[in-house]
């Protein structure tokens, strides 16, 4: 069944750099800038995840006749486009980053736009959802009348997920869950006469809020975010709240967290899963996408190919829409996909799948011969890999040597792995226990004694398996080399 993203999109601009001086004009940071990278931003992000990971999705929205907005187009590349003219400019946000942190952003195009008219084909797109996320970015399409009172009785056939924003409308009644983050959700809260009900958990303001807004919502439930505290979950069907929580994990750029969230609930309530599991799924799965390296860690969409435009919308004639559908058949599942939802996904298709971890530090002939061999013993391979904090405490204060973004790139530029799962743990069996591989692989320098991962994977019925082992060839081995050439 399709899911539908229906909402706002912008053109994110990253302008990556180091920062090693202060302006002789002013005392302000100098960014030698060193790369830069668009992407879709907006239901744009949400719609683009849910693609890469192979999910049918069509997006809904509406863009800008100038530059950006084609630029736009181009980074959509691959995704199911129904959409119409916004009628303003398409909005930049363009972040400069120096190292890990962020420097300064500039909005263009981001004044407030007229309440876009919704087509035959978007209102068409939406009636066909098998599930629908609504990402409001406040830009007017949940606003549209038309759209709402279409959602409004969609409500009782599929789930609808409804990402708020501060400048948007509120969320139609009805939607199966809403997803404000604790800032959103204060904010909202406080424009409404009703005092907190009392039913929040002592101590946590995030329940106190959405108690406020579940009832003024008039939704089924409301999911607040905490960012790395995890989110607390309100039912109107429960009297107490229900908190979730969220793996800890070395990230450092936030955003696209909610996206993620998003997308991973409609995946999950779309499957099956009762709402309180689709919420801690989703959860896990936003960790794991800012683990992975974040937005930064997307694949670039903007050269794909493939893509066949019909401005006609369909077969039946003009109707003032574009539609964009893939060329080459059914959608397949993408490489850089959330490890935990491709785990799914390969066992729901009765395939075998393969997990083996490590550091990875300085990747050699020996762990490519490994991987290689791992790869051949089910359908998708998935590396856990140890964050750089873990590398830290396990080899040292020298290492790693490379950084945990560039090693799970690097991991995930070979055709035998399938998805990169970081971990901030010592040892792998927090994450093993989340993923529950069927085998589990490590090299054959353990050959001959008991893995000591062996327990907790027979204990779901999985097994390991160990591969040939490479000597001569190590990490340690090439960084003393490297030492010495330096």
């Amino acid at each position: 069944m399709r899911i539908v993203v229906v909402g706002d999109v912008m053109l994110d601009v990253d302008l990556s750099g180091e920062a090693t001086r202060l302006s002789p004009d002013a005392p302000v940071p100098v960014v030698d800038v060193s790369g830069i990278r668009s992407r879709a931003g907006g239901a744009g992000l949400v719609a683009r995840m849910l693609a890469g990971e192979g999910w049918p999705v069509t997006l809904v929205t509406v863009f800008g006749d100038d530059d950006a907005g084609r630029q736009l187009r181009g980074e959509l590349a691959g995704v199911r486009l129904v959409s119409g003219p916004s009628g303003h400019p398409t909005p930049v946000k363009t972040r400069v980053r120096a190292g890990s942190h962020a420097v300064v952003r500039f909005d263009q195009g981001c004044g407030k736009p007229p309440v876009p008219e919704m087509s035959p084909a978007m209102l068409r797109a939406v009636e066909e959802a098998g599930a629908i996320i609504v990402a409001d970015y406040g830009r007017g399409v949940a606003a549209s009348p038309e759209l709402r009172r279409l959602l409004a009785r969609r409500t009782a056939e599929v789930p609808v997920i409804w990402d708020p924003h501060p400048s948007g409308p509120e969320p139609v009644p009805g939607v199966a869950v809403v997803t404000p983050n604790l800032a959103e959700a204060t904010k909202a809260a406080a424009t409404y006469a009703s005092p907190a009900s009392g039913d929040g958990a002592p101590g946590d303001p995030a329940a106190g809020v959405g108690r406020i807004l579940l009832e003024r919502w008039q939704g089924n439930a409301v999911l607040v975010t905490k960012g790395s505290d995890g989110a607390v979950l309100l039912q109107r069907d429960s009297v107490s709240p229900l908190d979730v929580p969220a793996p800890r994990v070395e990230a450092g750029d936030p955003c696209g967290a909610g996206d993620r969230l998003v997308a991973g609930l409609a995946v999950h309530l779309l499957a099956g899963s009762a709402l309180p599991e689709a919420a801690g799924l989703a959860v896990n799965d936003a960790a794991d996408f800012l683990g992975a390296g974040g937005v930064a860690a997307l694949p670039d969409r903007s050269s794909d190919h493939g893509v066949v435009r019909d401005d006609g919308g369909d077969a039946s004639g003009p109707t003032g829409a574009s539609v964009e559908r893939p060329a080459d058949g059914p959608t397949r599942l993408r490489r850089a996909t959330e490890p935990l939802l491709l785990a799914r996904a390969v066992r729901g298709n009765g395939g075998t799948v393969v997990a083996t971890g490590g550091c990875f530090d300085l990747l050699h002939a020996g762990h490519v011969r490994s991987l290689a061999a791992a790869r051949e013993l089910g359908d998708c391979l998935i590396v856990c890999l140890n964050s750089d904090s873990s590398v830290r405490r396990l080899k040292g204060a020298e290492r790693p040597i490379i950084g945990q973004q560039d090693r799970a790139e690097l991991l995930l530029a070979m055709e035998c792995v399938d998805a990169v799962m970081v971990f901030d743990e010592d040892t792998p069996e927090v994450a093993l226990d989340r993923l529950r591989p069927d085998i589990w692989v490590k090299g054959g320098d353990y050959k001959g004694s008991r893995l000591p991962e062996a327990e907790l994977v027979e204990s779901w019925g999985g097994r390991c398996v160990t591969v040939p082992y490479h000597p001569a060839r190590s990490t340690t081995g090439l960084a003393d080399a490297l030492a010495k050439v330096s």
